[in-house]
């Protein structure tokens, strides 16, 4: 038979078994939380003491928050990229000085890993730390420029490479293609370095230049490139001018060196008979053109555009010279396009390329009337052979 009990009774038993089970409930949380704090408080945690970019032969301080084996540590220590290192421990074991037995790279970041060591009080903690390299110094400009053109080098305008803080560690590699030796000399602050040639450079030629740094102990593998440029040599003058005139103006537009870099200027040369137009120091385009005959000799020297008119009829020769400027302030001499009777007859082009004229200088139809336009009054004009 069921033995009853009384509601009552029943309510106070149920009450007594959730009151037993709070209690037991806050006796395991408590025990879990201290020991969980123990296990906080005697844990280790490593951090990096100095976070600085270390130099070449700078140590990286590591702090660990409790006293730790030395011996546990050392085993399991590791570090990328694998460097040999010596290790000096202080302030009771709390703190790890890394030297590297020869040097850091530059421009590295370092992983140094702790996992499965062991403090002094036998708990075991893994822990893992960066730090970084300081960067290789940097080129801050080097004379000449990047793509610079024309190029002669001399002691008084040597290559001149200029960084951006002193070289005292680090050593200077300098690849030149084509192949050439120098001379090297450093400032005093050893911020840069003047290059000089031992032999002259090749005329006409792109050479390339590659600057490669290291620290002074690093073996020469390290080597890093740091800076790349590259410039062009001043072509040789041409001797010998072709006689196919589309060759001609070929070799013009390549060696007909500018003498004025400024503006826009005209290059007359009697030798070739080619006039060159130039804007800034550059070639804009290179024409034929007729100057005077043996006994009426077209003026060298320097010159300018004095006044221009499209079609003036000279009195003298009783012809039209259109697209005129006069190079002279007298206008005795001008350039000009090919002569024109008044009937429309104009002097043959096959006369280009040759001195025919009476000491004016002649160009082809469209060539004469691209350069009136182009040219502005006071444009230089500088005829030479």
């Amino acid at each position: 038979m069921l033995k009853e009990y009384p509601v009552e009774h029943i309510k106070r038993k149920g009450l007594e078994v959730f009151l037993s089970g709070l209690v037991l409930f806050f006796l395991v949380w408590g025990a879990s939380s201290y020991v969980k704090g123990k296990m906080g408080f005697l844990g280790t945690v490593i951090s990096v003491a100095d976070a600085e970019v270390l130099g070449p032969k700078d140590a990286v301080s590591v702090s660990f928050s409790n006293p730790v084996i030395p011996s546990e540590v050392e085993k399991i220590l590791k570090i990328e990229p694998a460097t040999e290192l010596n290790i000096r421990w202080s302030d009771k074991n709390r703190q790890m000085e890394l030297f590297p037995a020869e040097n850091w790279k530059n421009s590295t970041d370092y992983v140094l890993s702790v996992n499965g060591g062991r403090n002094i009080f036998g708990f075991k903690f893994d822990g893992q730390v960066i730090f970084e390299t300081e960067a290789l110094p940097e080129v801050s400009s080097m004379s000449p420029a990047e793509g610079e053109k024309d190029v002669l080098l001399g002691i008084e305008d040597p290559i001149i490479i200029n960084f951006d803080r002193p070289l005292e560690e680090y050593s200077v590699k300098l690849a030149f293609d084509p192949m050439a030796q120098f001379v090297s000399e450093f400032n005093e602050q050893k911020t840069a370095v003047k290059l000089m040639p031992k032999e002259e450079l090749q005329r006409g030629k792109r050479y390339e230049v590659s600057v490669y740094l290291k620290h002074r102990s690093a073996p020469a593998e390290e080597y890093k490139k740091v800076h790349g440029s590259y410039f062009e040599t001043k072509p040789r003058e041409i001797e010998n001018w072709d006689n196919d005139f589309a060759v001609r103006l070929a070799q013009a537009k390549i060696y007909t060196e500018p003498r004025v870099f400024e503006g826009k200027y005209i290059d007359i040369n009697l030798k070739s008979q080619v006039m060159v137009l130039f804007e800034n120091g550059e070639v804009l385009d290179a024409y034929l053109v007729s100057s005077g005959k043996r006994g009426m000799d077209t003026p060298t020297g320097t010159f300018q555009v004095y006044n221009k008119a499209p079609k003036p009829w000279s009195k003298k020769y009783s012809l039209f010279m259109p697209y005129w400027m006069a190079l002279t302030s007298s206008g005795e001499y001008g350039i000009h396009e090919l002569p024109e009777w008044p009937g429309g007859y104009k002097e043959g082009a096959n006369h280009l390329g040759i001195p025919v004229s009476h000491g004016c200088v002649r160009l082809g139809v469209g060539p004469a009337q691209r350069t009136y336009e182009w040219a502005d009054i006071g444009t230089p004009i500088i005829i030479h052979y």
